[in-house]
């Protein structure tokens, strides 16, 4: 069996699809990769997966470039004659949608994996939405796909507006998480004598990912009088109109607010050397960051929506607090620094929820049920 994994950017398809990839191959599929070239695709080839080259622009709205990109990829349908192909994200679900009519292909899985920026209130996503929205309701439908969401309140926002058919969609929390890889660390940093708690952001450099929010609890705490050092993972991605720009991230280190990071590989270690995992975003799927650092054993506080709410309890191993409310975000991260036994407790508990729920070889047992269904399904 034939499976194409399309996707508008290598870097998806590396951190986040590798473990599906792995397990489709294992079980008799032959995966091949369509994104366009990049810095990941000689890592996808090292393990030994095809690549095709899709061109498309993540941020284009150039009308013919994007026509271009949607026929590129029926060209590539119509040579590949594959059994399913699997888009990941808005842009390759509504591009691959058409492409797979165009060319006949029959099992089509769209994965939303956040409703992000389009779903956003920024002028550009509402000007975008009078145009996207009609295009993509006919053409999920009349391709009759499979639509995969990674939390409840996105599904119901796409049944809402109609754009999903209710009887071919499904909930699965992304990939899961290895937690045989991610482990807690049992001696935490700031259990040695005099060492300042540390609380990690990992994520893209989004405004939306509540980077401000972070940075301003930061102010907040050290204007409190506390020590605790806030560190800051990931690259500025500017190829998102929400991206934060690096000039920013460089003034705020030279401020002494945090520490930047860049972009880490190391996420199991990294994870190890902090004491509390915080993610203000405004809208999530399901928080890759959050599943690690809960495999890790960390207390958490994150945001009150639904993708943060599937692995955050609130009082049980972390803190949910509105969004966009810095204060409240500074002040769950004080009732941690101040209770030791309490990150403990709460550490405790999130590596629980992380070996019960969420564990990679329950997720992935999911999409291979998945496609099975898809493949017998008319």
């Amino acid at each position: 069996m034939k499976v194409l994994l399309v996707a508008h950017w290598d870097w998806v398809l590396y951190n986040f699809r590798l473990p599906l990839a792995r397990m489709l191959r294992e079980n008799g599929f032959e995966v091949t990769f369509v994104c366009p070239n990049g810095e990941y695709v000689p890592r996808l080839r090292e393990e030994g997966f095809r690549w095709v080259n899709w061109s498309v622009i993540r941020r284009s709205l150039n009308p013919v470039m994007e026509l271009y990109s949607v026929f590129h990829l029926a060209s590539t349908y119509r040579r590949e004659q594959s059994q399913i192909v699997h888009h990941f994200t808005i842009k390759p679900n509504l591009y691959g949608s058409i492409a797979a009519i165009l060319t006949g292909t029959k099992k089509v899985i769209n994965t939303f994996t956040g409703l992000g920026f389009l779903f956003s209130e920024h002028p550009l996503a509402v000007g975008l939405r009078r145009g996207v929205l009609p295009l993509a309701k006919l053409t999920f439908k009349a391709g009759k796909g499979w639509s995969v969401f990674q939390n409840r309140q996105d599904l119901e926002t796409c049944l809402r507006l109609k754009l999903v058919l209710p009887e071919r969609t499904v909930i699965i929390a992304g990939s899961g998480v290895d937690t045989r890889k991610f482990r807690p660390n049992h001696a935490p940093p700031s259990s040695n004598h005099g060492h300042s708690v540390v609380a990690l952001m990992a994520a893209r450099l989004l405004w939306d990912k509540g980077v401000g929010e972070f940075i301003e609890a930061a102010r907040v705490l050290k204007a409190r009088g506390f020590q605790v050092e806030f560190w800051l993972a990931g690259k500025s991605d500017d190829g998102n109109p929400m991206c934060v720009p690096e000039e920013w991230l460089r003034k705020w280190q030279e401020d002494g607010l945090i520490k930047w990071l860049g972009h880490r590989d190391d996420m199991p270690s990294l994870l190890q050397q902090v004491d509390i995992a915080v993610l203000p975003s405004y809208h999530e799927g399901a928080s890759r960051f959050l599943l690690e650092a809960a495999a890790c054993g960390l207390p958490l506080v994150a945001t009150d929506i639904e993708g943060c709410r599937m692995v955050v309890r609130d009082g049980v191993n972390g803190f949910l607090v509105p969004v966009k409310d810095p204060y409240a975000l500074a002040d769950a991260i004080e009732t941690l620094i101040r209770n030791p036994d309490l990150r403990r407790q709460m550490g405790i508990a999130s590596r629980k929820i992380a070996e019960a729920e969420f564990d990679e070889r329950i997720i992935l047992n999911k999409w291979l049920e998945l496609y099975d269904r898809v493949l017998n399904s008319d």
